[in-house]
């Protein structure tokens, strides 16, 4: 039940991270910023070849309507990064109207968790379904989520602020935990699998970029730096 102990650790993750207060603060804590290089090595040195895995099959299998799409996993990938771009800007607007520490309203955090949540169920789902499988795979995996769930929440959290740490946690670590149960008794075609990592990529690359790009953050590109170019080279060296 390795994959179990993946969920869990990634669960953990989501429970504890608020915990972590040496990690909150400007300019941008180190881990952190070490944390989003490493999530995105991960996608450039693993996903984004599965990407280009799933587009053959894409091809291969194209049936009509849609066959005369010729980039349909790269589609899936762009649209996982708009979707999510979306989403960040309508919450962001909305946080440019409220004072510094209030919660935002409702209904803009609960699309904001709900996204965020079929996010979850996708990480939870390929813990046990991914392209290339093996316990190195599921390792390197588990880690660059774990670390990208780390960056995850301490974005939500200056987001939604008190509503996040009494709600949202909980109800991503569910999402995780729902993905993880359906890839138990549920297995779907390759096809499948190689659309849920296409947009799950993009949807990565939006969600670290986020994070480490606005001025405001005072991020720190050596600590980014080094994660990712740490992290590809020990993916490389498997």
């Amino acid at each position: 039940m390795l994959s179990f102990a993946a969920a869990a650790l990634l669960v953990a993750v989501h429970l504890f991270s608020g915990r972590l207060r040496f990690l909150s603060g400007t300019p941008r804590s180190r881990w952190l910023s070490a944390a989003g290089g490493v999530s995105v090595a991960y996608v450039f040195i693993h996903l984004l070849p599965e990407v280009a895995r799933g587009q053959r099959l894409f091809e291969d299998r194209a049936v009509q309507p849609l066959g005369y799409l010729e980039h349909h996993a790269y589609l899936l990938a762009l649209t996982g990064l708009v979707v999510f771009y979306g989403l960040e800007r309508l919450v962001k607007r909305r946080r440019e109207r409220l004072p510094k520490d209030a919660e935002t309203p409702p209904g803009v955090f609960w699309l904001h968790i709900a996204s965020f949540s079929v996010y979850n169920v996708l990480v939870g789902y390929l813990l046990l379904h991914r392209e290339e499988p093996g316990l190195s795979s599921l390792i390197w995996f588990a880690v660059a989520m774990a670390l990208h769930f780390l960056v995850n929440d301490f974005g939500l959290q200056q987001d939604h602020r008190g509503r996040f740490d009494r709600i949202g946690r909980w109800v991503l670590s569910a999402a995780l935990l729902v993905g993880w149960t359906m890839g138990v008794f549920i297995e779907v075609t390759e096809l499948a699998i190689s659309a849920c990592i296409a947009f799950l990529t993009g949807s990565v690359i939006l969600n670290v970029m986020k994070e480490e790009l606005p001025e405001e953050r005072a991020s720190r590109f050596s600590a980014f730096l080094l994660g990712a170019f740490g992290y590809a080279a020990l993916l490389l060296a498997l």
